[in-house]
Order: structure tokens, then sequence, then C-alpha cells
């Protein structure tokens, strides 16, 4: 899952990105309104964690603008600021949660796990295909309940493709889970790592099939 980080604090903003990457998020990172609000308006993510003081735009003009634009992304506001009228006008704006600094990592972390888990597939607590299981509580993937060992990019990329399990998802939407916006990366690097994935997934009776012009399928062999 693809999320994106607006913070000007350069430290603050390196140690979360290390702290989510550590849970396979692929992480992208900007430290000013208006590049966070044009980048919101052409990317694709599945939460954001949102400064209130940025330079230039403020964080509640980015999340009033979002909301405008009719995206229901969820929106985690970050702010040093615990007075009650700010943390009132963050959520009026349209954020679904706010985190005071300094927080905790393992409270922010769950917050964003509790925030994943209202939307999409992560109202499920597992999607499972074939012998193939992801926990979506703790983002793990198993095989015959023992976990499966894998790098970020192969977690992101596998994560991609079981929530549309049995469906084609194209490359180019690949690029965009598996890679961030710092990335230099094309549909050549999904292939790598998909050829990565199928080394890893061999005698699982998963497998991960080309579909010529339409990108790849996960589906369980014998279905």
């Amino acid at each position: 899952m693809r999320i994106l980080l607006v913070e000007d604090n350069q430290d603050l903003a390196d140690w979360l990105g290390r702290l989510l990457r550590k849970d396979n998020y692929v992480v992208d990172h900007v430290g000013d309104g208006e590049t966070a609000d044009d980048v919101l308006k052409t990317e694709d993510y599945a939460l954001v964690l949102l400064d209130l003081a940025l330079p230039g735009i403020g964080g509640i003009e980015v999340l009033k603008r979002l909301r405008a634009r009719k995206s229901s992304v969820p929106v985690i506001v970050l702010t040093a600021n615990d007075a009650l009228t700010s943390r009132i006008g963050g959520l009026d704006a349209g954020a679904d949660d706010y985190v005071v600094k300094p927080f905790d990592a393992s409270e922010l972390a769950a917050r964003v796990r509790a925030q994943l888990r209202r939307t999409g597939a992560g109202r499920q607590t597992a999607v499972t295909v074939g012998r193939l299981t992801l926990d979506t509580g703790s983002r793990s993937f198993l095989v015959d309940d023992q976990p499966l060992a894998l790098t970020p990019r192969e977690h992101a990329l596998l994560e991609a493709l079981i929530l549309r399990a049995g469906r084609p998802v194209r490359k180019e939407a690949l690029v965009s889970a598996v890679f961030g916006l710092d990335d230099d990366a094309g549909p050549n690097a999904i292939e790598v790592h998909a050829h990565r994935l199928r080394k890893k997934l061999e005698g699982s009776g998963i497998a991960i099939v080309t579909v010529r012009g339409l990108g790849y399928v996960l589906r369980a062999e014998n279905a």
C-alpha cells in the first residue's frame, strides 16, 4: 500500500518514512502544501499523513482542496497544536484522525492500520487465494499458515495482486503500487520482481500469470 507523507520537518519525515517502510508501506514524501496538492491531483494513495503547519499552502487548505475533489482517501493529521479549536478545524475540513506531536511510533502505526481497515479490502481480516493468505491486520503473507519472506517491493507487488486476485492488473498500476515518486522504475522493473515472486511461490500452488496486453493476474493453479 502506498502512503503520502506531507511533512516539512526533514528529520521527522525521515523517521516516519523508516517506520512506515518497515511495515512494508510504499512511502512518498513531500515537504510543502503546494507540492502535496499537486501530487494528490494525479497520484493514488491508500492513506495520507498530513502536517498542518506547512510552507505555502497550509495543511487545512490542502485537506479542503482534496475533499472538494471528492477524494475519500483517509487522512491522518499531524500537528503540534493540541488546542481543541485546531482539532475541530482539522476534523471539519475532512480529516479522519488527528495525532498530536510528539507521538509514539506504535500509536501512529496502530492509527494507520485502523484507518486502512476501514477502507477497501482492509475491512476483511484476511484475503485468501488457494494456500496463500494475506493477514490484513499484520499485513503479512502466509502459505499454509507459514510466513512468506518477502522484500518490501515483493510484498507491495503481491499485495496489489492478491487484492485484485482473479483480475488482470496492468503493469502501470503495479508500478504505482510498488514504486514511489522518486524511484526511477518502469514496467520492466515489475517483470524483475514478478520473476522473483514466482520463485518464492514455487510449490505453493499459486501462479502469477502474464496476460498479454493486460498485465498480471494472481490465481490458484487449480482454479
